[in-house]
């Protein structure tokens, strides 16, 4: 990855996404800047390999990260999926997942307040990791209302007794 930018100084706008640019590339992840407001890179979780969008909004010191799973819900599955939704959102302490209204894209979503401060490498990777391992641990859930037809209690049930199980 090559950012091409400036050394990072305590009152640079775009130092969070500097410092999210930096995570990236110490762990070898593909990213890449896609506006002076916004990263984009890739993470392998243990499903698939998600989307991790940075975005930075200056005005309110916000961070937000979002992973995209690559999932679509059709619209004949969404109801469950809202169902779905609202269960595991129920579990967060952090974050939460949603469904863009504009082609049904799944996506698990965190703010970062950051007030003055900048986002250290050890918090933009506790939030990394955070919602990648939301993602992995809620991924079978999705899938078994989508394609395997389940209630979605019941596929949250399974998804989690089926991650309990691994070794």
């Amino acid at each position: 990855m090559d950012i091409g930018r400036e050394p990072i100084e305590e009152n640079d706008d775009a130092a969070p996404l500097e410092m999210l640019a930096q995570l990236f590339e110490a762990h070898g992840w593909p990213c890449e800047f896609v506006n002076d407001d916004e990263v984009c890179g890739e993470v392998q979780g243990s499903w698939t390999t998600y989307q991790l969008r940075g975005i930075w909004r200056p005005e309110d010191r916000v961070l937000q990260l979002i992973c995209l799973p690559e999932i679509r819900v059709p619209e004949a599955k969404r109801k469950h999926a809202h169902e779905l939704l609202a269960l595991i959102n129920e579990q967060l302490w952090l974050g939460r997942f949603d469904i863009w209204s504009n082609g049904g894209v799944l996506l698990y979503r965190h703010g970062l307040m950051l007030g003055d401060g900048l986002l250290g490498l050890s918090t933009g990777q506790l939030a990394v990791e955070s919602a990648v391992a939301e993602c992995d641990r809620f991924y079978p859930a999705f899938q078994f209302v989508l394609w395997g037809d389940k209630r979605p209690r019941e596929a949250l049930e399974a998804a989690l007794v089926d991650a309990a199980g691994e070794a």
